[in-house]
């Protein structure tokens, strides 16, 4: 069943704890630089959104490795490195759109969004629950009622 993080960034207070819970459980220290997802913040507007893999069907990253270090695992539907193959070009992360893909400074490797082996930590430690991981039809309901509720909202704003 294919699944996916999704964010409302209305709930998130840019506290930093997913990557803070992410750098832990991957490299054993808690470091933002090591992190699997990054909060982007504009604080004076008050915006504060985590960017993770999207775990694209048609993977931009996937498709630029020269080395076919990046396959799909077909059962949560994500994105995987194999270490074993990876030559570092850093290609993966040139492509991506998202800026899902990202650098380990200090192991000197490409990292990106594993789904913490099915339990993502991030979603587990998230206090405000911006951070969810559910099925992709799901999350594409969910953004339709959305899309709906903001419509209506918008329309009265217009009517007599």
């Amino acid at each position: 069943m294919q699944k996916m993080l999704l964010v409302d960034q209305e709930k998130c207070t840019g506290c930093r704890t997913c990557e803070a819970v992410c750098s832990a459980k991957h490299e054993g220290a808690s470091n933002p630089s090591r992190s699997r997802i990054q909060v982007v913040k504009w604080e004076w507007d008050g915006f504060m959104m985590p960017f993770m893999c999207q775990q694209c069907n048609d993977a931009p990253c996937v498709n630029a490795c020269p080395v076919n270090a990046l396959g799909r695992d077909r059962e949560l539907g994500q994105v995987n490195i194999d270490y074993d193959r990876c030559i570092g070009c850093k290609m993966c992360i040139t492509v991506c759109p998202f800026g899902g893909m990202g650098y380990d400074p200090i192991d000197n490797k490409v990292i990106k969004c594993d789904f913490c082996g099915g339990d993502p930590l991030c979603v587990r430690f998230c206090s405000t629950e911006a951070i969810t991981f559910v099925n992709a039809s799901e999350a594409s309901m969910k953004k339709k009622k959305e899309a709906v509720l903001n419509l209506s909202e918008r329309i009265g704003q217009y009517a007599p």
